[in-house]
């Protein structure tokens, strides 16, 4: 048992148990061992160094596919170098970014949609990537999605330009200021929208759209991404039904097994280009493979055509009796199916809230199909046509507003029936 007596004060402990003088008493100080301070936070990259990186990222993912379809076919005929595949394959990029070549034969300008589809979906990712990286992740901010999507808009058109030099220098001829200015708008808008999902500010734009306008704008997507899908079957149905043909035309070129795979990769890329033209045939316009043609379920007028197999499937003649009414009817159906799928969604949501379904409410979302749709197919058809040179193909196509305002009186009308006649069979089963 130890005595403290007023000669020895007892020390004070702190909070470890360890000994500190106590008040008043002098001495030297004692050391603190040193400590790392705690990080403030995650450090982010500079927002030109994340949006360049980002947009070389979508520019090489896109550009690939195309100078290994380009780089087989050169190789079949042991020409061309690795440099030449690298231009060729960006004279391809650039074309499906809708930039126009000037080749010895005239203007190219029909883009290959496949790689449009890739550069859009691919500038989409970007605009995530970098919206992440500045750490603007759901902070629904506008300035930083503006910020991000101009950043990688203008990285992209620098890389655009820069593919036009190095394709004008031995291929056909691009302009570099039009190559820039193209990939910018694109690269903005692609980029700013994968940017307003990430920061969450489509969410906010999304909530105060009217819910009228909200469910139009689904049905007419809906019904857009329907006619364009019955479009690719019935351009699959006449490709496998003239499948002999094509096969001959890609045997003709005499390529060798690598040239036939780049001929075969190529053709793929302008499949999406087939199945527009294909949903403009049923939707009543029909196209062009030349200038003074025309292709319609009415009127087939073609002349002498390249042997390429994109024109594999062109049908030999005009449609009449039950093939044209089935034919014609089926853009109406479209329409009908997507005003009754929008009518059964909205009487569920009636339901939920237990309050009945007025006519306007039905009524308004429906008319507002049509015009989103006919404005979806009208940008796709004018997308998918094109020059295939100066001279009888300078007109390949569809005419875009004749598609738009096809597709806005068949399936608004449409939608019009089918939720009319939905919610009629609704009652009538109550």
């Amino acid at each position: 048992m130890s005595f403290v007596t007023p000669d020895q004060p007892r020390r004070a402990t702190d909070a470890r148990g360890v000994g500190a003088r106590p008040p008043g008493r002098a001495g030297p100080p004692r050391r603190v061992p040193a400590t790392r301070a705690a990080p403030s936070g995650r450090s982010h990259p500079p927002l030109a160094v994340a949006a360049l990186v980002a947009a070389t990222g979508a520019a090489i993912t896109a550009w690939l596919p195309v100078a290994l379809a380009l780089w087989l076919f050169q190789l079949s005929e042991g020409t061309g170098s690795l440099l030449d595949a690298v231009r060729a394959g960006a004279a391809g990029w650039l074309l499906g970014h809708g930039v126009p070549l000037t080749t010895a034969s005239g203007p190219l300008g029909l883009a290959p949609l496949a790689v449009t589809a890739l550069a859009v979906w691919r500038l989409t990712r970007a605009g995530v990537h970098a919206s992440r990286a500045i750490g603007a992740r759901g902070g629904r901010s506008p300035g930083s999605t503006l910020a991000v999507a101009t950043a990688v808009g203008f990285a992209y058109a620098l890389l655009g330009a820069l593919a036009a030099m190095l394709v004008g220098t031995g291929g056909p001829g691009v302009s570099p200021v039009r190559a820039g200015l193209t990939l910018v708008a694109i690269g903005t808008l692609a980029a700013g929208a994968g940017a307003a999902r990430t920061t969450g500010l489509a969410e906010v734009l999304a909530e105060q759209v009217p819910t009228p306008l909200r469910e139009g704008v689904r049905a007419g997507v809906v019904a857009a991404l329907v006619l364009l899908g019955a479009g690719a079957a019935a351009a699959g149905l006449a490709v496998a039904t003239g499948g002999g043909d094509a096969a001959d035309l890609i045997g003709a070129y005499r390529t060798g097994v690598a040239g036939q795979a780049g001929i075969t990769l190529v053709s793929l890329a302008y499949a999406p280009n087939v199945s527009v033209w294909s949903a403009s045939y049923l939707l009543g316009p029909g196209f062009a493979v030349g200038t003074d043609t025309a292709v319609r379920t009415s009127e087939v007028s073609v002349g002498a055509l390249p042997a390429l197999p994109l024109f594999a499937g062109l049908p030999g003649g005009p449609v009449d009796g039950l093939g044209a009414v089935t034919i014609l009817a089926l853009p109406v159906l479209v329409g009908m199916a997507t005003g009754g799928l929008l009518a059964r969604r909205l009487l569920r949501l009636a339901a939920a809230e237990r309050a009945p379904l007025p006519w306007r409410r039905l009524l308004v979302p429906a008319a507002f199909a049509g015009p989103v749709a006919g404005l979806l197919l009208g940008v796709a058809a004018t997308a998918s046509g094109g020059p295939l040179g100066a001279g009888r193909l300078a007109e390949v196509g569809p005419v875009g507003w004749q598609v738009a305002v096809a597709a806005l009186l068949v399936t608004g009308g449409g939608a019009l029936l089918g939720a009319a006649a939905t919610r009629w069979l609704a009652r009538l089963a109550t």
